[in-house]
């Protein structure tokens, strides 16, 4: 399940149900359905006397509802807010055996190696996706005077081919994500 996808296609939802409301409550207020129901008080409908004769068990049983209602729209609060598509350790099957090995241990060494090319003002990488074929992903921030294509040759020949070669898998793919800051790189004493 995709989470952007899930959230645009439940707030459009939300979205045609409200307006749907509002579009009913507008046109019955302008006489759309009889004068009578226009001129009626909101509550004075079949519905309406059946809550009203019913209340006793029916309240109580609307705020179950509500309350799983309100856990899971916090589970789907939780879920956008703090689940990650990171990667907490990889599988490496390699010459008839299995090797484990940390994500965050690989993730550093790209970054310590990507942050020592001059050019470099910072870099961050995180391995995201499945556990047997993952992607790397390595964001730098660049100086201004930095070689954008010497940069980006040197980062893919050098800090991809280790990861390459550290996990045993040739067919990486890699997400690189360079930013040039608007910082000059001088230091202000």
């Amino acid at each position: 399940m995709h989470a952007d996808r899930t959230n645009r296609l439940m707030l459009v939802l939300l979205a045609l149900l409200l307006t749907a409301a509002g579009t009913i409550g507008a046109l019955t207020s302008f006489g759309a359905f009889g004068a009578a129901a226009a001129h009626s008080r909101l509550f004075a409908n079949p519905i309406g006397i059946y809550v009203g004769h019913h209340g006793a068990w029916l309240w109580p049983l609307i705020a179950i509802a509500a309350a799983l209602l309100t856990v899971l729209a916090l589970r789907w609060l939780t879920v956008l807010l703090f689940s990650t598509d990171r990667i907490n350790e990889i599988r490496i099957m390699a010459h008839g055996g299995r090797t484990t090995l940390l994500a965050a241990a690989l993730s550093d060494a790209v970054a310590a190696e990507v942050e020592t090319y001059p050019g470099v003002r910072s870099a961050e990488a995180r391995l995201i996706g499945d556990t047997t074929s993952p992607d790397l992903v390595i964001e730098t921030c660049l100086e201004q005077r930095a070689d954008l294509s010497a940069l980006r040759q040197r980062i893919e020949n050098n800090a991809v081919a280790h990861a390459r070669q550290a996990m045993d898998a040739p067919q990486l793919r890699v997400i690189l994500d360079l930013t040039v800051s608007d910082r000059d790189s001088r230091t202000l004493s």
